[in-house]
């Protein structure tokens, strides 16, 4: 027999201040990578941060973004995105990444950067030290933000020596409340 057990229901407490919020989940360990997206003719590489893995059978791979995000837009109408993995020595590209990027068709580039389509279409960057073509499976809208579950349907590394950037190698930080208008 079974004894069911009521829930303690406690009461609300008072949400901490934005600046601890901000100072708290900036503290999280994150990767930071590339995430390349494409629907049609239009293409778009955008800093992450949210990234992670949440199943080895299949191996599937999330990222969060921002709901308002072109990339948003992207993988929801292409169906794909492609997380590019870059050298913790050369973190000045993810600024660059940080707002829409320019495609250049002629010289196969996004932000002057080589890139080619992955197996599912959205971008493939030459310089990444290592790369996975993910196709989606799920998402998920969370708030501000939209978690795109995908199938890793190809990868390749570059570099296998090099270590991946995270957050903790730059001073950008993304996370915790909304500031400043944004």
């Amino acid at each position: 027999m079974a004894l069911a057990v009521a829930p303690i229901v406690q009461p609300m407490a008072e949400r901490p201040d934005d600046e601890l919020l901000n100072r708290v989940t900036w503290k999280i360990p994150n990767a930071l990578a590339l995430v390349g997206s494409r629907h049609g003719d239009e293409w778009n590489g955008m800093t992450a941060s949210w990234i992670t893995q949440v199943s080895m059978e299949p191996v599937l791979v999330a990222v969060a973004v921002d709901n308002s995000a072109v990339t948003h837009r992207l993988i929801t109408g292409g169906g794909s995105f492609t997380v590019n993995l870059w050298s913790a020595e050369d973190t000045r590209t993810f600024v660059k990444f940080s707002k829409p990027a320019a495609f250049d068709a002629e010289a196969s580039t996004l932000n002057g950067r080589a890139m080619r389509a992955a197996t599912t279409g959205a971008p493939i960057f030459e310089e990444a030290i290592a790369w996975m073509d993910c196709a989606v499976r799920q998402s998920h809208d969370t708030g501000t933000h939209t978690l795109f579950v995908g199938e890793v349907v190809d990868a390749g590394i570059r570099d296998d020596g090099a270590r991946a950037a995270s957050m903790s190698d730059t001073r950008m930080k993304y996370g915790g409340v909304k500031r400043g208008g944004r």
